[in-house]
């Protein structure tokens, strides 16, 4: 797991996420990672539940934004908080399913980070590098 960033250069007001790894779905899952550690920061999170997500893409953009968008819809509905997040995408037939473990989210003992209302198609970015892959993507907070 190469990790997630948030590098400069974003939209004022928005997320930007950098998300790197060894395999497009090791990006994927650190993009997702570094959205939901802004939701409600990673530590302190047990991993105590299981979360799966399958999803479907037109095309590898709208495959990837179909997963980000699920991983924010599990986090407003079931209260998501997730400590580790595997992605397996198949490329040929635009399909991907996530595994997050985590837990639900708790006042008592989660912090709150900020709002992430929408996961975008601007400024999104995916590159194979010489490492792997990297995965750009912004977030309407």
């Amino acid at each position: 797991m190469i990790g997630y960033s948030y590098p400069p250069g974003g939209p004022p007001a928005d997320l930007l996420v950098e998300g790197r790894g060894k395999t497009l779905g090791e990006a994927v899952a650190n993009v997702a990672l570094g959205m939901l550690n802004m939701i409600t920061p990673l530590e302190g999170i047990a991993e105590k539940e299981t979360y799966r997500a399958n999803v479907e893409g037109s095309d590898l953009q709208s495959l990837i934004f179909n997963l980000l968008d699920e991983m924010l819809f599990l986090n407003d509905s079931d209260g998501l908080t997730a400590k580790s997040l595997t992605v397996e995408i198949d490329e040929a037939n635009l399909k991907a399913r996530a595994v997050a473990r985590g837990e639900r989210f708790s006042a008592a003992t989660h912090q709150v980070g900020i709002a992430v209302k929408a996961v975008t198609y601007h400024m999104m970015k995916i590159e194979k590098t010489g490492e792997g892959y990297r995965v750009l993507t912004v977030f309407d907070t």
